[in-house]
């Protein structure tokens, strides 16, 4: 399995780019990326622009995979499902029978 991770630019340099973390990053794909910018890197490149939101959100996925790894609970990364019954959407639930 692969997974694109979010990379923040510190500088560009024509289609190289270079993240945060010292890596360099090929941004063909998205010639528009500039220092600051997030970015969806996979494989040494970029695919996408992230918004950072976005981006924070990967990163939270991330680490609660990495936590669960380890063994650790991952109660903080899924607040929202936490301590409520799981529903189904609407569409996979059953039509109600008339009585």
């Amino acid at each position: 399995m692969c997974i694109g991770i979010p990379l923040r630019l510190t500088s560009v340099d024509g289609i190289v780019g270079r993240a945060e973390d010292g890596s360099a990053i090929d941004l063909s794909l998205v010639p528009e990326a500039g220092s600051g910018d997030w970015v969806l890197g996979f494989l040494g490149a970029a695919r996408r622009l992230l918004e950072p939101e976005e981006a924070a959100q990967i990163l939270d996925a991330l680490a609660a995979m990495a936590a669960a790894l380890d063994g650790e609970t991952m109660d903080s990364a899924f607040a929202d499902l936490t301590g409520r019954e799981p529903t189904l959407p609407p569409t996979w639930r059953r039509p109600e029978r008339p009585a």
